[in-house]
């Protein structure tokens, strides 16, 4: 008997002794890290950059950018610099820092019943009153003497005029941010680009917009059946097109301004509706179809100064 306790004894002993080692073992065993979770995928997204072109060539055009800006959703504006409104250019933008800033280079002034001047002494650019030419290409409603293209001109006093519009601009908008030509000026010569590019350059301003699409709107063909569409019949015809968008970067450029005597007096021959055109440009980014449209297919507005990180976002693995 006394054998068979001891037996028994031993036995429990030992399944302790053996529990607690496994316990043991199993404590000091290394732990293997958890799995880090995968990462979300990335969501397609529709970018879009609403740029408005010509400040202060007008009142008009001023105020119509301001109001595509605050109640709208144009977030991106181009200055001409020689223009007779920069003054007051100058004091909505700083009163308005949100929008971006780009300048937009001009060696043309197209108006009849208004015209702006070289900020420097540039003879050969400038037609017999020391205006800009209307044109920079030949155009039938004008004679050759009033484009650009058929001038004379001295590739020194143009990058001179170009340098003076960049530096007085950035005096006063230092985030200068983007550049544009006023009317395609760079077509005028190969030459006259690539001065545009490298002060571009040298300057830090961006221009190359080559990774962004252009929205396609079912726009009437006919320029003028365009011009004339009414605010309401651009805006379903943009938010229409918004609705269609895929995923990726687009680029939309237009010319927002008022309708008022001052626009209704600025015209020139083949475009004389200057103020009816512009000022649906101002309807169709301000109307409530559009900003619906965007705020359903989850648009996010962008500018330029966001493509330098988008770019790098993208090239990154």
């Amino acid at each position: 008997m006394m054998r068979a306790m001891v037996t028994g004894l031993s036995r429990r002993f030992f399944s302790r002794f053996f529990l607690l080692g496994v316990t043991a073992v199993a404590c000091s065993a290394p732990q293997r890290a958890p799995e880090p979770p995968s990462p979300a995928p990335v969501e397609p997204v529709i970018r879009l950059l609403v740029r408005g072109d010509d400040m202060a060539a007008a009142h008009g055009i001023n105020i119509g950018h301001i109001e595509a800006y605050q109640n709208g959703i144009m977030r991106s504006a181009e200055v001409i610099v020689p223009g007779p409104w920069l003054p007051e250019t100058l004091k909505l933008l700083k009163e308005n820092p949100g929008i971006d800033v780009g300048i937009h280079l001009a060696l043309t002034s197209e108006w009849t019943n208004v015209k702006w001047r070289p900020l420097t002494a540039a003879p050969s650019i400038v037609d017999e009153d020391g205006y800009f030419f209307p044109m920079v290409w030949a155009n039938d409603n004008y004679p050759k003497s009033k484009a650009l293209r058929e001038a004379k001109f001295d590739l020194k006093e143009i990058e001179a005029e170009l340098r003076a519009q960049i530096e007085l601009l950035k005096r006063h908008i230092p985030s200068l941010s983007h550049g544009g030509c006023h009317m395609g000026c760079g077509s005028a010569d190969p030459e006259v680009q690539a001065i545009i590019d490298r002060l571009l350059v040298e300057y830090g301003i961006a221009r190359d917009t080559s990774g962004l699409k252009r929205i396609p709107i079912e726009w009437p063909k006919d320029k003028d059946a365009r011009t004339a569409l009414t605010g309401e019949q651009r805006a379903e015809l943009f938010a229409r097109a918004i609705d269609a968008l895929t995923p990726g970067d687009y680029l939309f450029v237009e010319h927002p301004a008022t309708d008022d005597p001052e626009m209704r007096a600025i015209h020139h021959i083949g475009y004389e509706n200057v103020a009816v055109d512009r000022s649906g440009v101002v309807s169709m980014w301000t109307d409530p179809r559009v900003k619906e449209a965007v705020a359903r297919r989850k648009v996010q507005l962008i500018s330029y100064k966001d493509l330098p990180l988008l770019r790098a976002q993208a090239a990154s693995p």
